[in-house]
């Protein structure tokens, strides 16, 4: 089966942490940077975090820099996010995606395979 599948969501309060995986299967993945995205209801999905394919760059977004970490390891075609000082504002349904290059950017269309995504509920 050719794709991406996120683990690790579920409910946490404020001020808690989850750490969220993406594994890819029969598709390349070290070549690739990767990135998070996450979706509230009723707001359009947005970029969190993104890793070049070597992990040594990368990318936050503003909202979640200094709380949150994305890392990757090649050898098990996974990535990573660690999120830490959660907020019921963080919220959503996070998605990984693999980049179509091997810089990453926080365009959604600059990615081409999605997982099924993961839900994340931080209450206050």
């Amino acid at each position: 089966q050719v794709g991406l599948v996120e683990s690790g969501g579920g409910l946490v309060q404020a001020g808690g942490s989850l750490r969220l995986s993406c594994a890819a299967s029969g598709l390349t993945f070290s070549s690739y940077a990767m990135g998070w995205f996450r979706q509230a209801p009723g707001k359009e999905r947005e970029f969190v975090a993104a890793i070049r394919w070597s992990g040594g760059t990368v990318k936050y977004a503003d909202s979640v820099k200094g709380r949150f970490t994305i890392s990757r390891d090649n050898a098990k075609n996974t990535v990573y996010l660690q999120m830490n000082s959660l907020k019921p504002e963080d919220t959503a349904v996070y998605y990984c995606a693999r980049s179509r290059t091997s810089w990453g950017t926080q365009s959604l269309h600059e990615y081409d395979y999605w997982g099924q995504g993961t839900q994340v509920t931080v209450s206050s």
